[in-house]
């Protein structure tokens, strides 16, 4: 591997640190500064002419800033003559962004996809997007990783329990039902209708097992926790007195974390590093983090060693 290159932006250096622990290799060094008419300014650490590079960076708060920050990475990489240019994006913001669900407004997914391409990207690693459809906005080839066999490994100790796993909404219903496959565990699923940003109507809750003692309530991301308070509050209605919040992506905008954790019946909140939390919310006693390294340690190693990716994308296949 004397021809891998593996870089961070400043969104997520220890995950990329353990990436590269995973692999067996070690992290390249970047700078990175503001000017004081606040520019950005980005310098890859050494040559990557002929080199397979991969950046990575998650998108998450300060959101344009990171953002600015990985095309820049990008075009060096790309200007400086790398074999191949990859960016590896554990947290994909604007995602939810991936429709025209109003009059004038931006898709932004399809924009922020346009400007990946633009800056010099041959390829994007990414993990459990918002929306599905946003890997047709890319042209070039997009590896959609899944955190979920890392899930199945920690919620194992829960099959054979008075157990349920709740989906809050039907769109990620498809996940969490092969979770509740593979760990055989009972599902329901949320009637979720959103009327804002923090606003979150649950209408009904679908399944059998919606009256378990307690409810592993599994979504893609948790930013103001909104959606896992109604359906909290819905289950608890029908009997259920213990919660464990899950997701992949743990945004927690405003320190929401720390609030969810204080609630009633909340067990525990379980989540990975793709995105690198506060060490506030690092030291809640029912924060569990999982890191989802390997995972894309191996998209990267498959990757750069020409091998098929299949396995990471089918954990489980739709009959499971």
């Amino acid at each position: 591997m004397d021809d891998l290159s593996i870089f961070s932006g400043e969104s997520n250096p220890s995950l990329a640190q353990a990436i590269c622990a995973h692999i067996g290799v070690s992290l390249k060094t970047a700078h990175f500064k503001r000017f004081s008419n606040d520019n950005l300014w980005v310098q890859l650490g050494e040559s990557v002419r002929g080199r397979d590079v991969y950046i990575v960076q998650s998108l998450t708060e300060p959101v344009q800033d990171n953002l600015m920050q990985l095309l820049m990475m990008l075009n060096v990489a790309r200007v400086g003559d790398a074999r191949r240019v990859t960016a590896v994006i554990p947290y994909f913001s604007y995602a939810r962004s991936d429709k025209k669900d109003a009059p004038r407004v931006c898709i932004s997914a399809r924009l922020v996809a346009d400007l990946i391409q633009t800056a010099g990207a041959d390829r994007v690693i990414t993990m459990t997007l918002h929306s599905d459809q946003v890997h047709g906005f890319f042209s070039i080839p997009l590896d959609h990783l899944t955190s979920q066999s890392v899930f199945v490994e920690y919620f194992a100790k829960y099959t054979n329990t008075d157990t349920v796993i709740v989906s809050p909404d039907v769109g990620y219903a498809k996940h969490v039902v092969r979770l509740a496959r593979a760990l055989q565990l009972p599902v329901a699923i949320g009637s979720k209708v959103r009327l804002g940003d923090n606003d979150v109507r649950i209408d009904a809750l679908l399944g059998s097992g919606e009256k378990a003692r307690l409810a592993i309530v599994l979504d893609d991301e948790i930013a103001t926790g909104s959606s896992m308070v109604t359906v909290m509050n819905a289950l608890r209605a029908q009997g259920t007195e213990e919660f464990v919040l899950a997701c992949t992506h743990g945004v927690f905008t405003n320190q929401s974390a720390l609030r969810l954790a204080e609630l009633e019946g909340v067990q525990e909140i379980v989540t990975t590093d793709t995105v690198q939390h506060s060490e506030a919310i690092r030291q809640l006693p029912a924060l569990g983090e999982l890191s989802i390294a390997s995972v894309l340690g191996d998209g990267i190693l498959r990757n750069h060693q020409g091998q098929s990716m299949g396995s990471l994308f089918t954990f489980w296949p739709d009959e499971v």
